[in-house]
C-alpha cells in the first residue's frame, strides 16, 4: 500500500481547504493556477501555464526512454451559495467547490510530490494536467486543442463519489458516466390577444405539448436496456398578461449512457419537437449548444486500474462496478476519445450531501487514497519499463 508522510498529507489537506475557501469559476481559476504552478516548479517539474486560458501542464521527465502517461485534475468551482458552515467555507459569495475539484487538485499535487520522490525509479514521462472549466466550459476539449495531450500514451483521472464507502476505489469498463447535450428550442407561432386564441398560434400551448411529448423519447423510443434522460430546464414565453406571444423558448438537457443512445435521443427529440409544432401550425428551431460525450473507459486500462487498486488497498476497499454510477457528465470523455485510459471513482462516504449541493464537502480522508492511485499507476506503468 502506498503511504505518504503525515507532513505531506497535512500539506495536501491544508491546500484542499485553502482552495475550498477560495473557489473560482470556469476560466477564472487564476489564483488556483498560480498556486498549482508554484508548487510544481518547486518540486522540479517543467511547467507550462495559460493553456485554455487558465490551465496548467507539468512534465516530469525521467530522462530515460519510456511511455508518457498523464494524470488530470479539474480546478473550477460552481455558482452555488455554500451552506456548510465550515471554518474554511467559501469566502467568495455565490461561488462554491460543490463538486470536489478542490480535492481533485489537492490530491494530484500530493501525487506530484510523491512522483518527484521516485522519479529515479521510473522511465518515460509523467504529464500532470490541471484543467479549467470542467463545469460546462468544455475545458478538456480546449486543453487538447492547446496540445496538452500531445505525446500521451494513456491518461487517468478520478472523481469523488458521494453515496459510496469512504475511500473505496472502483471503476467501470466502457461507458462509466453519461453524455450530456444542451439544446435551445424556439417555437414560433402567431401572436394575438388573449381573448381570441383562435386568431393566433399560441407557442406556449404548443410548448406544453412539446414538454409532454418529449417524455416519449425515453419511455417509448429508447431501449429499456439503455440509459437516457430528457429534461426541460427552462420555458420562457410572453411578457404581458393579455397577449399571446409570437414565440416561446425552451432549454433542454439530455443525458445518455452510450453513443448509440445519444444518436437515438438526438434524432427522436428533433422529430418530436418538429412534428408537434407542425401539427399545431407552429415552426420549431432546434439548436444544439453543447455536447459532452459519455466517459468510455478502455477495457485494458480499466482492468489495469482495478487490479492496481485491489493490490494496494485490498479487495474490501477496491473493485469493479458494472452499472453506471451516475448519469452526470464529465468532460474527461474528450481525453478518452483521443487516447486509452481510465476514469475511476473514490467513495466520498455514504452520508453527506451529493455533488452540486450547497451542503456538499470533499472528505480530506480520501486525499491520500486518490494520490496513492496516481502514484501506484505511475510505478506500475513506468517502473515496468525500467526492466525492458
Amino acid at each position: 500500500m502506498t503511504v505518504f508522510s503525515a507532513e505531506a498529507v497535512a500539506e495536501a489537506t491544508s491546500t484542499r481547504q485553502h482552495l475550498h475557501a477560495n473557489p473560482e469559476l470556469k476560466y477564472e481559476e487564476h489564483a488556483t493556477a498560480d498556486l498549482v504552478a508554484t508548487r510544481l516548479r518547486d518540486l522540479g517539474y517543467a511547467v507550462t501555464t495559460g493553456l485554455a486560458e487558465t490551465g496548467v501542464v507539468a512534465v516530469l521527465d525521467t530522462g530515460r526512454p519510456g511511455p508518457t502517461i498523464a494524470f488530470r485534475a479539474d480546478m473550477d468551482a460552481l455558482p452555488i451559495v455554500e451552506e456548510t458552515g465550515l471554518l474554511y467555507a467559501s469566502r467568495n459569495p455565490g461561488k462554491m467547490h460543490a463538486c470536489g475539484h478542490d480535492g481533485h487538485t489537492a490530491s494530484l499535487l500530493l501525487a506530484a510530490r510523491g512522483l518527484a520522490g521516485i522519479h529515479d525509479r521510473l522511465c518515460g514521462q509523467v504529464k500532470l494536467l490541471f484543467q479549467p472549466a470542467e463545469e460546462g466550459g468544455l475545458g478538456a476539449a480546449r486543453m487538447i486543442e492547446a496540445g496538452a495531450l500531445n505525446g500521451v500514451d494513456a491518461i487517468y483521472g478520478y472523481h469523488n463519489r458521494p453515496g459510496y464507502p469512504l475511500g473505496r476505489v472502483f471503476a467501470k469498463t466502457g461507458p462509466a458516466m453519461g453524455g450530456s447535450t444542451l439544446y435551445d428550442v424556439t417555437i414560433s407561432g402567431k401572436g394575438g390577444h388573449a381573448s381570441r386564441p383562435d386568431l393566433a398560434i399560441d407557442p406556449i400551448f404548443v410548448g406544453t405539448a412539446v414538454v409532454q411529448g418529449l417524455q416519449s423519447v425515453i419511455s417509448r423510443r429508447l431501449s429499456p436496456l439503455e440509459s437516457g434522460v430528457v429534461t426541460v430546464t427552462q420555458f420562457h414565453g410572453g411578457n404581458s398578461h393579455n397577449i399571446i406571444p409570437v414565440a416561446a423558448k425552451l432549454s433542454i438537457n439530455t443525458r445518455d449512457g452510450s453513443p448509440a443512445a445519444y444518436e437515438l435521443i438526438d434524432r427522436e427529440l428533433r422529430r418530436v419537437v418538429a412534428q408537434i409544432c407542425e401539427a399545431h401550425g407552429a415552426v420549431a428551431t432546434v439548436e444544439q449548444q453543447m455536447r459532452i460525450p459519455p466517459v468510455v473507459n478502455n477495457a485494458d486500462e480499466t482492468d489495469f486500474t482495478v487490479a492496481t487498486a485491489i493490490e494496494i488497498y485490498g479487495a474490501d476497499q477496491a473493485g469493479r462496478i458494472d452499472t453506471l454510477p451516475t448519469m452526470g457528465a464529465e468532460d474527461f470523455a474528450f481525453y478518452l476519445e483521443r487516447v486509452p485510459g481510465c476514469f475511476f471513482f473514490v467513495g466520498n462516504g455514504e452520508d453527506g450531501a451529493y455533488l452540486h449541493h450547497p451542503l456538499y464537502n470533499y472528505r480530506d480522508e480520501i486525499l491520500p487514497v486518490a494520490a496513492g492511485m496516481f502514484l501506484a499507476i505511475a510505478e506500475r506503468r513506468l517502473g515496468h519499463a525500467v526492466s525492458n
